[in-house]
């Protein structure tokens, strides 16, 4: 019997299933850039802004999309599969045969993460060849964030999936979770310029938290110590529940 937790068969298995999700693959890898390209079209976002510490709106918005595809792919992609595989059975299946239910939720998970990183690839791309937005100038620092921050998205996802019997609720859990990860990551006031006591309560939600940690390694400075340990501090809560929480039948 097989021990390997990653199983490069069901990997490449659930790569394919996912690339047949024209949903997944819009909302999740192309969206994020998608909105940045029609915020940055936008005359007076790509002017400095006295509120925003000198930075341009389309500056602002490249961590934040980023934080888009993160949250579309952890509450929003991944609980609907996971909760339909244990709907129909596939994963009980699973249990009787050398491939262990649980090589399925990390290649699920494995899955959404890359797609999740590919999409900020793709957003910093953008950003930086038709807006000019200059790249991370803290490299290490940002990349520890959004590893960080996909660790939360996914721990967040699979505590959706441990939590809904079907796939109808998962998606209504989602849905509930979705818009309240979205403020909190900016998308409607960044959090720079949201009023200091909002910013203060925002940032200690995993995505406000992320957001911070990415502006700050944009710029140049190493993300606070802080925003990565609320990450860390995210991720460990939602993983040891959602490991409590999940069943496979």
């Amino acid at each position: 019997m097989s021990t390997t937790l990653i199983n490069p068969a069901v990997l490449r298995s659930e790569f394919r299933l996912y690339g047949r999700e024209p949903g997944s693959l819009f909302w999740v890898l192309l969206f994020p850039s998608l909105l940045l390209g029609i915020l940055g079209s936008v005359p007076s976002f790509r002017e400095a802004q006295d509120g925003l510490g000198g930075l341009r709106t389309v500056d602002v918005y490249v961590p934040v999309s980023v934080l888009i595809a993160l949250i579309t792919a952890g509450v929003q992609a991944m609980p609907p599969t996971l909760t339909g595989y244990r709907e129909n059975g596939i994963l009980r299946r699973l249990s009787t045969t050398p491939v262990r239910p649980a090589s399925l939720l990390a290649a699920q998970m494995l899955v959404n993460g890359l797609v999740a990183l590919a999409s900020a690839l793709l957003t910093l791309t953008v950003g930086r060849l038709a807006f000019d937005v200059r790249l991370p100038e803290q490299p290490l620092g940002y990349l520890l964030a959004l590893l960080l921050a996909v660790c939360a998205a996914l721990s967040l996802g699979a505590v959706v999936s441990a939590r809904a019997r079907t796939t109808k609720i998962a998606t209504a859990i989602g849905t509930a979770v979705f818009f309240p990860m979205l403020f909190s990551a900016g998308v409607w006031v960044p959090v720079q310029a949201m009023p200091e006591v909002l910013a203060r309560i925002v940032q200690c939600t995993p995505f406000g938290a992320a957001a911070r940690a990415l502006d700050q390694a944009a710029a140049g400075d190493w993300p606070g110590w802080g925003h990565l340990a609320v990450l860390a501090a995210w991720t460990v809560v939602l993983s040891v529940s959602a490991a409590r929480w999940f069943r496979w039948e």
